[in-house]
C-alpha cells in the first residue's frame, strides 16, 4: 500500500519532513517496505497545491527555499477542504502551535480524522488541548492520532513510554523541556545576565522575537499537558499545570545554586500521587550537580521516568530542529 500524505504547512518540519521523504525513498521502500506519495500541501506563504497522483516535491522545495508560492498543480479549494476532499490517507498537521485556542490546527485535525484519514502532528495545539477528544474521534473512525514530535522534538519521548517501558508504571517524569530556556540558562551561569542573554538567544534562532512562550515556560506546560495525558492516560488540562518561567533568575541566585553544588534548570514535572491524583507544574529549580539533568547543557531536552521495575530512567537529544522534528514525523508515519 503507498501511503498518500498531505503536508499542512511547508515551513520549518514541513520542509524538513519533505527533504527526508526525498532523500530517503529507497532506502525506506526497501528497508521498511514504506512506499508514498506526497499528494497535497498547503501553506498560508507558498499557496495550496493538490495532484491525486503526486506533487513534484523537489520543485516545491526549490521555490519555498527561494520564497517562490508554489507553481504547479495549485488548487482553489482552501485548507478545509482540501483536507477533507483529497485522497490522502494520512494528513501531517505542521503549522504554527497555539496553546490558548489551538487554531487553526484543532479544525485541521478534526476535519482529517472526520474524513476517515490519519493524523501525524507535532503541533503542540491539539495534542495539549484536545489530545483525549482527538483519540476517542480517531479510534471511532479507525485511524490513528499520533504526537511524537509535540515533545522533544525527535527524540523518542512518547514511543519511549509506549514501548521498551511498556509494563513499568511511570510514577514520576521530570525533565528539561524548553532548549532555548535551557540554553539561556547555560549562558547565565557563564555569568551573563538575563537580558544579555536573551538577545543572544534570538540572534542565534533560538528564542522568538517575542519569546514569552520559551521564557514564561508556556511551551514546557503544554508539553507537560501532553505527557500528563498521553503517558499517565490521565485527563488534566493544561491549566491546571502550574507555570513559572526564569525572568526572574538573578546573579544572585546563580552563585546560590553554585555554592549549593546545583545547577538552574527550567524543569517540567508530574508526579502521581498514591491516591492516583496528579500534580504537574513547570518551574526553575536547582538541581543538584549528581542528578543526570544537571549535565544537561545548551539547547538540548531531556527527561527522567521514574518507573517501578527499571527504577530512573533518563533519555537526552534534540528538543528542536527542522531534520529533527522531521524525523519525529517520519518515525509516525512509519508506525502507520
Amino acid at each position: 500500500m503507498t501511503q498518500k500524505i498531505a503536508l499542512i504547512g511547508f515551513g520549518t518540519v514541513g520542509q524538513g519532513i519533505a527533504e527526508i521523504l526525498l532523500s530517503k525513498k529507497d532506502y525506506l521502500k526497501k528497508t521498511f517496505n514504506f512506499d508514498y506519495s506526497i499528494v497535497a500541501v498547503a501553506d498560508f506563504a507558498y499557496g495550496n497545491v493538490y495532484n491525486p497522483d503526486g506533487l513534484n516535491v523537489a520543485k516545491m522545495l526549490e521555490e519555498a527555499k527561494a520564497k517562490q508560492k508554489f507553481s504547479a498543480d495549485v488548487s482553489s479549494l482552501d485548507t478545509l477542504s482540501l483536507i477533507k476532499q483529497s485522497n490522502a490517507t494520512a494528513v501531517c498537521e505542521l503549522t504554527y502551535t497555539d496553546l490558548k485556542t489551538g487554531g487553526p490546527a484543532i479544525d485541521h485535525v478534526r476535519a482529517a480524522l472526520e474524513s476517515g484519514k490519519h493524523v501525524v502532528t507535532s503541533n503542540k495545539g491539539p495534542a495539549a488541548l484536545k489530545y483525549l477528544e482527538f483519540k476517542k474521534l480517531a479510534d471511532s473512525k479507525g485511524v490513528k492520532f499520533l504526537i511524537e514530535g509535540t515533545v522533544c522534538a525527535g527524540t523518542p519521548i512518547l514511543n519511549l513510554a509506549r514501548g521498551p517501558l511498556a509494563g513499568c508504571e511511570i510514577s514520576k517524569i521530570r525533565g528539561i523541556l524548553n532548549g532555548t530556556t535551557n540554553y539561556m540558562l547555560t549562558e547565565m551561569e557563564k555569568g551573563m545576565d538575563y537580558g544579555a542573554v536573551l538577545k543572544v538567544a534570538q540572534d542565534l534562532g533560538y528564542a522568538e522575537a517575542d519569546p514569552t512562550g520559551d521564557v514564561e515556560g508556556h511551551d514546557a506546560r503544554g508539553k507537560v499537558a501532553i505527557l500528563v495525558n498521553v503517558v499517565m492516560g490521565i485527563p488534566l488540562s493544561i491549566e491546571n499545570v502550574t507555570c513559572e518561567g526564569i525572568t526572574k533568575i538573578s546573579p544572585e541566585d546563580m552563585k546560590k545554586a553554585k555554592d549549593q553544588n546545583c545547577r538552574w534548570k527550567l524543569i517540567g514535572s508530574i508526579e502521581k500521587k498514591a491516591d492516583g491524583s496528579i500534580v504537574a507544574g513547570v518551574a526553575p529549580e536547582m538541581v543538584p550537580l549528581t542528578h543526570p539533568l544537571a549535565g544537561i547543557m545548551g539547547a538540548t531536552n531531556a527527561l527522567t521516568f521514574t518507573t517501578d521495575l527499571m527504577g530512573d530512567i533518563t533519555i537526552v537529544g534534540a528538543g528542536a530542529g527542522r531534520m529533527q522534528t522531521g524525523f519525529a514525523i517520519l518515525t509516525d508515519l512509519l508506525s502507520l
